[in-house]
């Protein structure tokens, strides 16, 4: 790794603030919308899949800013597809 004076994985941590207040965002705004008619389950579905696959990827190499970081979109992306049945079905 090179010699910074500074952790990088601050900018990771970083990163991971940022996204996560986005896609809490989209969660509160789907919630607080009547139907959810434009909301694809698929992408759910496809982000869910992927985010187990990514930690179990940032495991394997030993890095935690992304093991915790795909855990927290893995759950943001669960809470997202309740949501979209609950309205779907509602």
């Amino acid at each position: 790794m090179r010699d910074l004076p500074f952790d990088p994985n601050l900018i990771g941590w970083a990163a991971t603030i940022v996204l996560l207040v986005t896609l809490v965002r989209q969660i509160v705004k789907q919630v607080s919308d009547d139907a959810s008619d434009g909301v694809s389950s698929w992408l759910f579905i496809g982000q869910i899949t992927a985010s187990i696959l990514f930690v179990i990827y940032s495991w394997l190499v030993d890095n935690i800013v992304f093991v915790v970081t795909n855990c927290l979109i893995l759950l943001t992306a669960v809470v997202g597809q309740i949501v979209v049945r609950k309205k779907k079905a509602g």
